[in-house]
């Protein structure tokens, strides 16, 4: 029940999302009696679609998101592993062509190929199976194996966790796999905007995980003016998806705190 409501209610409250049905519903409203309470909605979708597209709001929530963690020290102790979280690439579109479809999940497998490189003897754990909420067949795993491999990854060195939908998942599923107890060391690879909610969630799980963040990111003010409109309400969806998975997570004590720290 969990992940079909974190699919469609999450959906819905997402800031594009609400601009659209509030426009919508004054539109209709314009045709009915009350239609001054429908141009106040029609009005108010304007309004919003204005800020939000043009006002840096997502690239400042998302800043705050992705500085929570620093970039990786590589200077520490050798780990006794390396785990990689799934996202960015479509598995089924992969199963349906035959070849790999990785979009933003790319950077994360070069960033676990770069860390599998510096130490030879970690393990390499991937995670995610296929998110959708009336999924295929494709397995993200599998495809990141595929491309790990083309990268020069041994595949005796690669282990697939398949089964997990969302962050929650990736952290319990890996855990019964890895069984990481105390002393040990997982360097845990996902992007800067995700890597608080999956901090919590494998601490949570038991997991001693240091954070790699994959992929670089900068001061907010520098991401501004975009482009477009659709860009920046983009950015803002983004975040806002991160900034509310955070507080369900919470809430439903699948982190152990707010707004994990390192």
């Amino acid at each position: 029940m969990f992940f079909v409501l974190s699919k469609t209610v999450a959906f819905l409250l997402l800031p594009s999302n609400i601009v659209l049905v509030a426009g919508v519903a004054g539109l209709a409203l314009l045709a009915t009696r009350h239609r001054r309470a429908g141009r106040r909605l029609a009005t108010l979708s304007v309004l919003l679609l204005v800020l939000c597209g043009v006002l840096p709001v997502g690239a400042m929530l998302g800043a705050s998101l992705e500085q929570r963690f620093p970039a990786f020290d590589m200077t520490g102790p050798a780990p006794d592993g390396i785990i990689v979280l799934g996202g960015g690439i479509d598995p089924d579109a992969s199963a349906s062509l035959g070849e790999p479809v990785v979009g933003t999940g790319f950077q994360r497998l070069m960033t676990a190929r770069r860390l599998a490189e510096a130490y030879p003897a970690a393990r390499i754990v991937y995670s995610g199976g296929n998110g959708g909420l009336m999924p295929g067949e494709g397995r993200e795993a599998d495809v990141a194996r595929t491309v790990l491999l083309q990268l020069g990854v041994p595949a005796a060195r690669i282990t697939l966790e398949r089964e997990s939908r969302n962050t929650a998942e990736n952290a319990a599923f890996t855990q019964a796999l890895i069984h990481a107890g105390p002393g040990e060391r997982w360097l845990l690879v996902t992007s800067p905007q995700h890597m608080p909610r999956a901090m919590g969630c494998f601490r949570h799980a038991g997991i001693p995980v240091v954070a790699v963040p994959a992929g670089k990111t900068g001061p907010w003010l520098s991401r501004w003016p975009l482009r477009s409109l659709g860009a920046e309400l983009a950015r803002l969806d983004e975040a806002a998806h991160e900034w509310l998975g955070l507080i369900v997570y919470r809430l439903t004590g699948r982190t152990g705190a707010l707004f994990p720290a390192p």
